[in-house]
């Protein structure tokens, strides 16, 4: 067996958490541990045995990270598990409110552990991302629009909400009309995460993408980034954040935090 940093993936049957499993195995410095799926427990996938429940799997031993693609309402029991156990947590579910990450934020600096969280572990997303909290710093003006598929069950999704919280962190965004004040239907303006509106689509035909929305008089910029068909994107990223997470303490959130760090 190689060594390395022993790794966990939550939902490896899944499918962002089955290419990630299967980028730890290919990674030379990451070993894939053992996985969490409710539907395969007690068997073996890509060669490593399967448990029902996180705390069964990091009960067990001899994991080093653990990495959660689940879903919106079993993510945040998994993340404190972890945590209570000192184990560092790489968060790719979406589901957690502000609130949600205070509270990691205190259980992972009490531990001593790291907690890396994003809303999108996609390079490409993250690079979007940066771009969009520099534009923040120099335009009042923002919205943001966030699309699914049909099958989508959380609004909005982790990226958007991510984005609309990491840019209200810089400024809050200026309104000519504050959207409770719209007349006829206000909640046509949006949900008000942070108080920037949030306008979530779902429809066939779309896996994931998100638009940040600047205006000034007579000019606007769009920053938008499009996910593909399949899970490959979120690979790169997120074996960036398993190494990131095992050498701190505290959370971090975003991976563009991390790639300003990284490396050219």
């Amino acid at each position: 067996m190689k060594n390395g940093l022993a790794v966990c993936v939550a939902g490896v049957t899944g499918w962002t958490g089955q290419a990630v499993a299967q980028g730890v195995q290919s990674a030379p410095d990451l070993r894939l541990r053992c996985g969490v799926a409710r539907s395969a427990a007690g068997s073996e996938h890509l060669g490593v045995a399967v448990y029902a429940t996180v705390a069964e799997a990091l009960d067990a031993g001899g994991v080093d990270v653990l990495v959660d693609y689940t879903s919106h309402s079993a993510v945040g029991a998994n993340v404190r598990a972890a945590l209570e156990r000192g184990v560092p947590v790489v968060v790719g579910s979406s589901g957690l409110s502000g609130e949600d990450y205070e509270q990691i934020a205190e259980l992972a600096t009490r531990h001593g552990v790291g907690v890396v969280a994003s809303g999108n572990f996609s390079l490409t997303a993250a690079l979007a991302q940066a771009a969009a909290k520099l534009a923040a710093r120099h335009l009042p003006h923002w919205e943001i629009i966030d699309y699914a598929s049909a099958q989508k069950p959380d609004a909005p999704s982790g990226t958007a909400r991510e984005l609309a919280e990491q840019l209200a962190a810089i400024r809050a965004p200026e309104y000519a009309i504050r959207p409770e004040q719209t007349a006829g239907h206000p909640e046509a303006r949006g949900a008000a995460i942070e108080d920037v509106q949030v306008h979530s689509v779902r429809l066939p035909g779309f896996v994931l993408s998100v638009e940040a929305i600047f205006g000034l008089p007579d000019e606007r910029l769009t920053i938008r980034h499009d996910a593909g068909s399949s899970a490959t994107p979120y690979v790169a990223g997120t074996l960036l954040a398993i190494r990131a997470a095992a050498r701190r303490t505290g959370l971090v959130r975003g991976l563009d935090s991390l790639l300003l760090e990284a490396p050219a």
